[in-house]
């Protein structure tokens, strides 16, 4: 069963479409990334999915009930969760502070529970819990982008989203980023990541999504994607993944 679902998304700003028809399916658990060049849509489509942008055609659904029609506040009290690329904390509060934030539009947590659940997700992301005093702004990139996370994990989400997660980092903290998605999938929650390191992504995904142009291109087993000539294709050329 799939967790989350877009089908035939058609969206983008004002009356300019930037994606088209896109599809994509996620089970349970499961990491599925999306990729593609520059240009391609990857975080239009991602921002249609949560909300941020209206749909000038297709249908969202999460755990099977359409989504379509909520509010992003309303989305993320149904399960499901986004962090983008930038402005992903709160520079001038705590670590803790900022996840007792990221609690407070979630419905099923009680303020008494809420410093049970900050608890929770610092054992989920051992590199934050060793500082949990620490400003968001005093932050590396890496450690703010598990910040990021950390936060929108406060809801227990069925389905998280993750725009260009590893984008600026060094190798160790690309590194980390990709172990603690597969550790958030491991408990779970489907992961969707729109990536753009390629070669990483793909290696840590089960399913994958190539966009070219606003359109879906391939998708198909990581495996699978991972043997065709993505260069040739990014540049244009159409192919099947079977």
């Amino acid at each position: 069963m799939s967790v989350l679902e877009a089908r035939g998304v058609t969206a983008g700003y004002g009356s300019s479409a930037i994606v088209w028809d896109i599809f994509l399916q996620a089970k349970v658990g499961q990491v599925v990334a999306v990729v593609g060049p520059n240009g391609a849509g990857k975080s239009t489509f991602l921002k249609s999915l949560f909300g941020l942008l209206p749909l000038t055609l297709g249908k969202v659904f999460l755990d099977e009930e359409e989504i379509t029609h909520l509010e992003p506040y309303e989305r993320a009290r149904v399960g499901l969760a986004y962090v983008p690329q930038v402005s992903n904390v709160y520079s001038t509060m705590s670590i803790v502070e900022n996840l007792e934030i990221g609690a407070l539009g979630v419905r099923t947590l009680k303020k008494n529970e809420i410093k049970r659940r900050v608890s929770e997700v610092l054992e989920i992301f051992p590199d934050l819990a060793i500082m949990p005093t620490k400003r968001g702004g005093d932050l590396s990139g890496g450690q703010r982008n598990m910040l990021g996370m950390a936060r929108a994990m406060m809801g227990n989400p069925k389905a998280l989203l993750l725009d260009e997660p590893t984008a600026g980092l060094s190798p160790r903290y690309v590194d980390v980023v990709w172990q603690q998605v597969g550790r958030i999938a491991g408990m779970g929650t489907t992961v969707v990541v729109v990536e753009q390191n390629v070669e990483r992504a793909i290696a840590n995904a089960e399913w994958v999504y190539v966009l070219v142009a606003g359109k879906n291109r391939h998708h198909g087993p990581a495996e699978l994607v991972a043997a065709l000539d993505l260069g040739q294709i990014f540049l244009g050329a159409m192919s099947s993944v079977e």
